[in-house]
């Protein structure tokens, strides 16, 4: 299957970063806003009229909304709108209860109704969105989110996206930072500080006008609009420099016409074994998806009895080693192979048979900042039920799955408030999951690359292996271009860097058995 050729193309010669707006441009909540703005106005409209003995105008989703409301900060929303029907209200205070006429008041109802409703039906994802965010990770593309609602982190766990982006930058940072609302830049300019890239050399895209003209305020090399509601016209005035109806419009540098989907490295093994003629092997493997399906929690991926007897034959003839996100003794435990190579937090931390015990030097000279905020991270949150602070070795977790909504934005800002303590230290997100780690440039296929050379597998004589499922894979599969093979483990095909394919954990397995013969070199 053959993409269509897109109207525009993004170019990594030209761009570092693509910064995105959640609501109407990764996911469809747009109108769950829209339509919750409109309640409770128009609860509050009514009341006031008829106390008043006024007319009641009830809010207006197409003009009102975009005008007033759209890609702010829920509480500037409330001033904005209220200011456009000469409505003064006082600003109250945040513990005011939800429904008090105060700008807090008003703004606590709003959120209330969005909550319900996400709580109910669930956000809708834009699946061209992540198409394109998958072809620019590719590439090697950093990627960022912002939104100015409270509820991204949210929005992003019930939609299993959190992984997808490098950075974000949601309403609870903007409170924590005190960064200004749209169209000010501040937002943006905040995540491009974050990603570490310089706004001439990213990309915004946005569906608001406000979001449009802050990201030409900002002096962004492209501001990109999605016209969700057929507004061109306006996004261009108040700063787009393209338009598209759809993500699927734009393509990144030569993914424009890629065929989808990888050949299956099962199929392919007479052709991986010319590849390998003559040469040693080395097989890397990620665990959570690869060696073992995904479930509900991490603490419940066991890898079966026969996944594990494939990977002890394997090691038999072959280095074999498993670089995961879970921490070194997790994954170890997990494994209970001797003979195997593991790499955990990423690579940050390397053990291994015969005594191989690589520490990161980099890593190393976080713990004393990771010992002092996982302290005051303890300490703040206590008090919070459901909430975990879990220490890794070369990081500090703070599960919130157990949560309540309303105390999941408190955990997030007493994170940010902790991290904007620490610069050394950067915030990263996962399933229910906030994550404080070393601020460095870090990942599976830096990784990848130390342990070959740290096992003295660098070499022409050896063709490494690489398998993994997801995003964080793709740096490994990049590591390897040219030099290795990266296999991506999928349910449905998307834009990777890897060379061969498989569909699930049983032919991971199967794989690795048909490895087997390949692992002392063969002519």
């Amino acid at each position: 299957m053959v993409n269509k050729k897109p109207a525009h193309t993004i170019s990594m010669e030209d761009f570092d970063a693509v910064i995105f707006d959640l609501d109407g441009v990764v996911t469809d909540t747009a109108s769950v806003h829209a339509d919750t703005w409109k309640k409770m106005f128009d609860e509050f409209l009514s009341q006031y009229a008829a106390r008043h003995n006024k007319p009641f105008q009830p809010f207006d989703i197409d003009s009102d909304y975009r005008l007033y409301v759209d890609g702010k900060p829920r509480f500037d929303g409330v001033r904005s709108f209220l200011r456009s029907r000469g409505v003064n209200l006082p600003e109250g205070q945040p513990d005011d209860l939800t429904g008090t006429e105060s700008i807090h008041g008003l703004g606590k109802l709003k959120n209330e109704y969005f909550l319900k409703y996400i709580g109910g039906h669930g956000a809708k994802v834009y699946d061209s969105t992540i198409d394109f965010i998958h072809s620019l990770k590719k590439q090697g593309c950093k990627t960022a989110i912002i939104s100015s609602s409270r509820n991204c982190a949210m929005i992003l766990d019930s939609t299993n996206l959190s992984s997808l982006f490098d950075v974000r930058v949601d309403g609870l940072d903007s409170e924590v930072l005190g960064i200004k609302g749209k169209p000010a830049p501040d937002i943006f300019l905040e995540a491009a500080r974050q990603l570490k890239v310089k706004p001439e050399r990213a990309v915004v895209i946005e569906d608001a006008i406000s979001g449009v003209q802050a990201g030409k305020a900002g002096k962004f090399r492209l501001v990109v609009g999605v016209m969700r509601t057929g507004d061109r016209e306006s996004l261009l005035e108040n700063g787009a420099d393209v338009v598209v109806e759809d993500l699927s419009e734009i393509g990144v540098r030569d993914d424009i016409e890629v065929i989808h989907g990888q050949p299956s490295a099962l199929d392919s093994i007479n052709d991986i074994a010319n590849q390998a003629r003559g040469k040693r092997i080395a097989v890397f493997l990620d665990y959570d998806g690869t060696l073992t399906p995904i479930v509900e929690t991490p603490d419940k991926a066991i890898m079966a009895e026969d996944m594990r007897e494939a990977v002890i034959k394997l090691s038999n003839n072959c280095t074999v080693g498993i670089i995961s996100g879970r921490d070194l003794k997790d994954v170890q435990d997990k494994v209970k192979i001797d003979s195997l190579v593991y790499a955990g937090s990423h690579g940050f931390d390397i053990a291994g048979p015969e005594g191989l015990n690589i520490k990161s030097q980099a890593g190393a000279e976080f713990l004393p900042v990771l010992d002092k905020a996982e302290k005051e991270l303890s300490e703040k949150l206590r008090s919070i039920e459901g909430v975990l602070v879990e220490r890794k070795k070369f990081a500090i977790a703070i599960h919130y799955r157990l949560v309540t909504p309303e105390k999941a934005e408190f955990v997030n800002q007493i994170v940010d408030k902790v991290a904007s303590v620490y610069p050394e230290l950067r915030k990263a997100y996962g399933k229910k999951i906030f994550e404080l780690q070393p601020d460095i440039d870090w990942h599976k296929g830096k990784a990848l690359l130390t342990l070959l050379n740290a096992l003295k597998l660098d070499g022409d004589d050896v063709l490494p292996f690489y398998i993994g499922d997801d995003v964080t894979d793709e740096d490994a599969f990049r590591a390897l271009k040219g030099r290795g093979i990266g296999i991506v483990v999928w349910d449905e095909p998307y834009e990777t860097a890897a060379s061969y394919s498989l569909k699930h954990p049983e032919e991971v397995r199967k794989f690795l058995l048909k490895l087997i013969p390949l692992g002392g070199g063969h002519e």
